[in-house]
């Protein structure tokens, strides 16, 4: 039996995208009702969000949106969800978010998705979680994310074992393939390891 039951979906909510982006949401979605995942997200029904929670429960899919009562007055919120749960802030949705996922797939985003994604690999990194976190380079979108973080690692403001809990890709099964192996055997959070402090009593590098 899987330990990946549930993944967590952080993505764009815009509807101002070029349409290639939604093709990827809509397959995300797909993949997971076929593999028998339930999908957690944000709740909206709007760009890549609603993209991939309808494609989901098109397919069978169970997905369950957390939203906050702002979004949902907005009329953003999609009440295809099979559980809908509304909270009163933004720091409450995204506990939940983390809570119910055995493993997280970012698709292409904006401000919000950077923030979910940076706040997520965080909490791994600080070991508040164990759970994978997986980045759709859909069209080269997260080259320069992916970048910045292979700059921060040679510049020593972090560790290489990150790269052992985060994975980039182009394609959706591969990526999703890791999370499930990933959510099995879970990494161990060694501060020593993952920390950017480094061991104990360490020095800096002589120059």
């Amino acid at each position: 039996m899987t330990s990946l039951r549930s993944v967590t979906l952080y993505c764009s909510s815009s509807r101002s995208l070029d349409p290639h982006f939604a093709v990827a949401a809509r397959a995300a979605g797909e993949l997971l009702a076929r593999r028998g995942i339930t999908l957690v997200y944000g709740g909206g029904g709007l760009g890549l969000m609603g993209e991939a929670a309808r494609a989901c429960k098109a397919a069978g899919g169970r997905v369950e949106g957390i939203i906050t009562r702002k979004f949902l007055d907005l009329e953003q919120g999609w009440l295809g969800c099979d559980e809908l749960v509304v909270v009163d802030t933004m720091r409450e949705r995204k506990r939940i978010l983390i809570e119910r996922a055995d493993g997280f797939l970012v698709l292409p985003g904006g401000m919000g998705t950077f923030e979910e994604f940076f706040e997520t690999l965080v909490g791994r990194q600080i070991g508040d979680h164990a759970k994978p976190m997986a980045v759709l380079d859909d069209h080269g979108y997260y080259l320069p994310l992916h970048s910045l973080i292979e700059h921060s690692i040679r510049e020593r403001f972090a560790r290489e074992a990150l790269r052992e809990v985060l994975r980039f890709g182009t394609e959706l099964e591969p990526l999703v393939d890791w999370l499930a192996a990933e959510a099995a055997a879970p990494v161990t959070a060694d501060p020593e390891r993952f920390l950017p402090m480094g061991p104990k009593n360490s020095s800096p590098p002589a120059h």
